[in-house]
């Protein structure tokens, strides 16, 4: 039984390892893996205690939980900062390694936001090195529809010792923007709603409006209008659509906060690019420097 055991593990990963999304029913499967860890990232930007209260009502069998403020964002610097600053490496160790995580360990995210939040903890995964990381497609919202697994017990504590790999490069900052689309070397994109994009409205930020420059694609036309991701193929197909820069340039994500950009920059991924980046900081560190230029309308 033991070598069969091994034989389905690898196969799974062999499946897995073509793309970063798991299915229901797959993770169905591992609930009782002591090698699998489950996070649920679920948060509400307006009312930022509901996910971990809906989390203590109810959560995947098993999973754990990480807050946006508290674990996925560093201190906000008034004035300097984004909402949700990137955490430095040494603080995102900290937090895997009291989740369980270490080399061996296969991490699945979820919320029930489209992976909007998800995505967010899966980037700081990967930035820092450790591949086995996923995010669940169709997150609770899938989860419960299919009538699967679930709990409102406090799970047990986790303990293990995150081994952090060089930061990738996949970090781009306000300093580095404006050149670089002087010069026409990125593509920028915006992946934040129509509305808050032209400066119609903006019900987070203090400043309405855009970076000059940049195009904008919310971040929602990754999945179907079933919740689920699109296949790598037809996301590859729908941005070059859009934007055949992308076989070119550089692609430089951003949103309000950095978080949102996480969920393109995954689409991306698993359509098959490998030249794109996040701004962190994204508009709301934008607009924290008053000389940085805003533009309104349409690009």
């Amino acid at each position: 039984m033991g070598r069969i055991f091994e034989i389905l593990k690898i196969l799974t990963y062999q499946i897995m390892k073509s793309s970063n999304l798991v299915t229901t029913s797959m993770l169905a499967e591992h609930l009782e893996d002591p090698d699998w860890i489950i996070i649920d990232c679920r948060f509400n930007l307006i009312f930022p205690e509901k996910g971990e209260k809906d989390y203590q009502e109810e959560h995947i069998l098993g999973a754990l939980y990480v807050h946006l403020d508290r674990d996925l964002a560093g201190p906000v610097q008034k004035g300097r900062s984004g909402r949700h600053p990137l955490p430095d490496p040494q603080t995102c160790i900290q937090t895997f390694s009291s989740l369980g995580i270490n080399d061996g360990k296969q991490v699945v995210a979820y919320d029930d936001s489209g992976g909007a939040i998800a995505a967010r903890l899966w980037w700081m995964l990967q930035w820092l090195g450790h591949e086995k990381s996923m995010l669940l497609d169709g997150g609770w919202e899938q989860w419960k529809h299919e009538e699967r697994p679930f709990s409102g017990k406090r799970e047990s504590e986790r303990k293990g010792e995150f081994n952090a790999k060089s930061p990738k490069p996949w970090i781009f900052d306000a300093e580095q923007i404006s050149p670089s689309m002087k010069n026409g070397e990125i593509l920028l994109l915006d992946v934040r709603n129509s509305s808050r994009f032209r400066g119609e409205k903006e019900p987070i930020d203090p400043i309405a409006g855009h970076i000059p420059g940049a195009k904008n694609e919310p971040f929602q036309v990754n999945l179907d209008s079933n919740g689920l991701w699109k296949k790598g193929k037809d996301l590859r197909r729908q941005y070059l659509e859009r934007f055949p820069e992308l076989e070119q340039k550089k692609c430089v994500i951003y949103c309000g906060s950095g978080v949102t950009a996480c969920h393109t920059f995954f689409a991306l991924k698993e359509a098959g690019f490998n030249n794109h980046s996040i701004y962190p900081g994204s508009w709301s560190e934008w607009i924290s420097d008053p000389s940085r230029p805003i533009a309104v309308g349409e690009e």
